[in-house]
């Protein structure tokens, strides 16, 4: 349906609602008509009746007035002749003059019939009784009456009745007369609408006419131009008018419009599909060429492989050196990757980024066995490793960052573009896992891997409200004279279904899926009411201090100072007697951060311990610049000292250092009694490990202390 029958539909439609309307109009019109006759006749009723009342009142005080004497003196004559004047005037049906008690005296006629008869007629009583001015109306006669008197003393009364169906008749011709003006103006509006609606109707057809011709037509033009250019025809000629209105106007500009489509359609697609860092395609991109490159080769017998990057501790360089810096490495790596690709990955290679840090390569075997592309992905693989390994210069600065690729391989592992990026990601997580800075190939025990790791971060979600989760407490002891001076609290699950679940698998999960920001504080509330209730037990001159770790995601939230600072308020526990454990890596990860936060911590009195020290390739140099009060050297350090000179040389010079910077010394996994001497010749301060004490609950360990 076009414009044009739109329009005429449009006209139809409101032909019928005009005539709608006007039949509404007319009825209304009557509707009022009737409505201002009754208005009329009621107003007219109520103004006659009201000037009635008022010229009978009027009458018959007079009257009553210029009765008194001749009533008084019994003077029938002049009685008779003021009653005879009054029935003279118009609609006066009956004029009566009675005495004191009722009976008529006069009726203004000359031979007086009712007189000295009492009044008997239905409003008579009423007349008889009223002590001034009374008006009744009965059976089409108003009744107006008034008592005659002497000073206080009533002779008698008169009364007049007038007609009201006179004043009726009066009412209905004025209503008539009425009448006839308004059916008069009604015929008028009824011509005067019927012209209106011939005017319209010619209206309409004129402007139909002009729309079709001003209008419909070059929208029509306009609409088979807009077509081809949907279809994809951006050259399409558009028609062009000299018309100097709106839509003259609207023909140019879609004349210009079409011709910078085209323009524009090269630019937006490659907009769409492309990285605006790096130039390199992007997710979009590279999603259609997976699906497309799949299509061609399904059952054609040739292999893909997919490779996952994913740039190692690239988020380090936003920290610390800045996103410009971080968008200069990003570049450098996607050039490195590109060459790595042209050389090994072969010409029908395709490299993408699909944000961030990650970087996707598609390989596509030839007609070869399967070993080929398998071999193909590998050398590649290696090839991004080492390149990526090597550093970086930014901000005349050298930057070592590594990459973890994970490979998956069609149709081997996966026959959808879905499935295939699924299993990359998995298999670039588990390169990461193993250390990063390497590669691993896709296998279905990987999938086992993840849905074992979502079904443990369900299962740990509410374990420490159903009591699964529990806090043992090793013991640590001054190696100078054996006293046992704290414990170490660490966190156990044992799952009703899976058994006792390992440290180092659900913290890590809880690491990772953010539930550590929950447990944390759980855990540290626990501990500290365990050691508040060993304070209360035991009033011991030296009381033990509870060391309880704090995660790298805890630190980072920034509001531990809080939470352990309402920790303490709540539990009643001394600020001394709590020792937090941070990792080494945590604390060097942001050390500006750290520092502030540490030292608030050490402000409100908590003590601080870096954990694992060693292990984070990070030097005694960052204990000058971080505020703790002691280190515990790592077990992998201590369980070697005894055979290992090196290991020995290390732990006795990290003592040495530590002593030299006023700080602490624990050493951890003390497991025989040969490392507690070594230990204790060597100056450490404090020790633990299964040769001094296991693991026990809060019970137990109150059980030791007593």
């Amino acid at each position: 349906m076009g414009l044009q029958a739109r329009f005429l539909m449009l006209m139809a439609v409101a032909l019928v609602v005009v005539l709608t309307l006007v039949a509404l109009l007319l009825n209304r019109q009557e509707q009022m008509r009737r409505e201002v006759e009754g208005v009329s006749r009621q107003a007219m009723r109520t103004i006659v009746a009201q000037s009635l009342r008022r010229q009978g009142e009027g009458a018959v005080t007079q009257l009553a007035a210029a009765l008194t004497n001749p009533l008084y003196y019994n003077d029938l004559d002049a009685i008779g002749a003021l009653a005879r004047s009054t029935l003279r005037t118009p609609a006066v049906r009956y004029v009566t003059v009675y005495d004191e008690a009722g009976r008529v005296v006069h009726d203004g006629s000359d031979a007086i019939v009712h007189f000295g008869r009492r009044m008997d007629d239905p409003m008579a009583n009423g007349v008889i009784v009223a002590k001034r001015l009374h008006t009744q109306i009965s059976g089409g006669v108003m009744d107006v009456s008034m008592p005659i008197m002497i000073g206080q003393q009533r002779i008698g009364g008169v009364r007049i009745g007038y007609d009201t169906q006179a004043m009726r008749r009066d009412q209905d011709q004025a209503v008539g007369t009425l009448r006839t003006r308004l059916d008069t103006l009604g015929q008028r509006h009824v011509i005067w609408i019927g012209l209106l609606g011939a005017g319209l109707l010619v209206f309409g057809a004129l402007s139909l006419w002009l729309i079709q011709r001003l209008l419909v037509r070059p929208i029509r033009q306009l609409a088979d131009s807009a077509q081809a250019i949907e279809a994809g025809h951006f050259d399409t000629t558009t028609p062009i008018d000299d018309r100097n209105d709106e839509v003259g106007d609207l023909m140019r500009a879609f004349d210009r419009m079409s011709r910078s489509l085209a323009r524009h359609d090269r630019e937006i697609r490659h907009m769409a599909y492309t990285d605006a860092l790096t130039g390199l395609a992007n997710r979009l991109a590279f999603r259609e060429a997976l699906e497309f490159r799949l299509g061609q080769i399904h059952g054609a017998g040739r292999q893909l492989a997919l490779l996952f990057a994913d740039i190692d501790d690239f988020k380090r360089v936003n920290d610390t050196l800045g996103h410009d810096a971080g968008d200069e490495v990003l570049l450098q790596c996607a050039r490195r990757i590109e060459d790595a690709v042209q050389r090994v990955g072969g010409d029908e290679a395709l490299l993408a980024r699909f944000g961030g840090d990650e970087f996707v390569i598609l390989v596509q075997g030839n007609d070869d066995p399967a070993q080929d592309v398998r071999s193909l992905a590998t050398r590649l693989a290696e090839t991004l490793v080492v390149e990526l390994g090597a550093p970086l210069m930014v901000q005349e600065r050298q930057v070592f960052l590594g990459t973890s690729i994970g490979i998956t391989l069609f149709p081997e592992d996966a026959a959808s573009a879905t499935t295939l990026m699924k299993n990359g990601d998995i298999a670039m997580y588990q390169a990461k896992v193993a250390g990063k800075n390497c590669f691993r190939f896709y296998s279905r025990a990987m999938n086992q891997a993840v849905e074992r790791r979502v079904h443990l971060e369900h299962e740990l979600r509410g374990a420490w409200d159903r009591g699964e989760l529990s806090l043992v407490y090793q013991p640590m002891f001054r190696l100078v004279d054996g006293a046992m001076i704290g414990a170490e609290a660490l966190l156990r699950w044992r799952h009703p279904e899976l058994g006792f679940v390992a440290p180092s698998v659900f913290i890590d999960v809880a690491e990772q899926s953010g539930l550590i920001e929950v447990l944390g504080p759980q855990v540290l509330h626990a501990a500290c009411a365990d050691a508040k209730r060993w304070q209360a037990a035991r009033n011991d001159d030296e009381p033990m201090f509870v060391a309880v770790n704090v995660s790298p995601r805890q630190l980072r939230s920034g509001d531990l100072p809080e939470v352990v600072s309402a920790t303490l308020r709540e539990t009643g526990l001394a600020a001394n007697l709590l020792h937090l454990e941070l990792t080494e890596t945590a604390v060097i990860g942001d050390e500006l951060h750290a520092s502030a936060l540490l030292s608030e911590l050490r402000g409100m009195g908590v003590r601080v311990w870096l954990d694992d020290f060693g292990t984070g390739f990070s030097g005694l140099s960052h204990l000058r610049r971080v505020p703790v009060d002691g280190v515990k050297i790592d077990r992998s350090f201590v369980a070697d000292v005894l055979r290992d000179p090196d290991d020995l040389a290390l732990t006795t010079a990290i003592i040495a250092m530590a002593h030299s910077l006023g700080i602490l010394v624990v050493a951890e996994g003390v497991e025989k009694e040969g490392q507690y001497a070594i230990l204790r010749e060597r100056g450490c301060d404090f020790a633990q490990g299964y040769w001094l004490g296991h693991p026990m609950t809060a019970e137990e360990f109150h059980a030791l202390r007593v």
